[in-house]
């Protein structure tokens, strides 16, 4: 099945927890990143089952199902104990002084994923995700306090542009900042880089 011209996932698809039911009755999902293909097909159901994280995916409406777009969602914090100078005052920048602390409750979007058909810039799936995302997360109903969306974001531009352009930020402005926070060796490559995204900012 080709991804239509047009695709809104609000309209088109439908949002469901990612379970044996859905792995039966969708078609199988790649988004290209085999680490991740893995986790969604043979981990994220251990995740679940342990309580570490919860993954949801939106499928199509019509049959041949496919699932379109898959992330994973579980409960974080950001502590600023550890954090230098500099990227403390960024993170708490928009925080009033009196509810400043040591740490701040977050969101960790653990995987995600876009399915290959539907990715490209004519269907801004990963935009409309991360919409939801955020919104899902501001919205009276939350029955959770949560400040930040955080992400241990690959260390490739590609997969770092989507998160700068969907307005998260590096916690460590450098990767030598961020190697001196983990005690990683410097002549080790950076794997990832951990980011943020301020719920408050619009």
């Amino acid at each position: 099945m080709n991804a239509p011209a047009k695709f809104i996932l609000y309209d088109d698809c439908v949002m469901l927890p990612y379970d044996d039911y859905i792995r039966s009755n969708c078609q199988p999902f790649t988004c290209g990143n085999k680490d991740l293909d893995d986790f969604f097909l043979n981990d994220s159901a251990l995740y679940a089952e342990e309580l570490l994280g919860k993954t949801y995916c939106w499928i199509t409406q019509q049959a041949p199902y496919q699932i379109v777009a898959i992330f994973t969602l579980a409960n974080d914090s950001i502590k600023t104990r550890a954090l230098n100078s500099n990227a403390k005052n960024r993170l708490q920048r928009h925080i009033v002084n009196p509810k400043r602390g040591r740490s701040y409750p977050a969101v960790l979007i653990g995987r995600l994923g876009v399915n290959d058909s539907f990715q490209g810039n004519s269907y801004h799936i990963g935009g409309q995700l991360m919409t939801f995302i955020k919104d899902w997360f501001r919205h009276e109903d939350n029955k959770t306090g949560c400040r930040f969306l955080v992400v241990d974001a690959y260390n490739n531009p590609r997969v770092l542009h989507y998160y700068e352009a969907n307005g998260f930020i590096p916690l460590h402005r450098s990767e030598e900042d961020e190697k001196t926070y983990y005690d990683i060796p410097e002549t080790e490559t950076l794997q990832t880089r951990l980011m943020y995204f301020d719920l408050k900012l619009k």
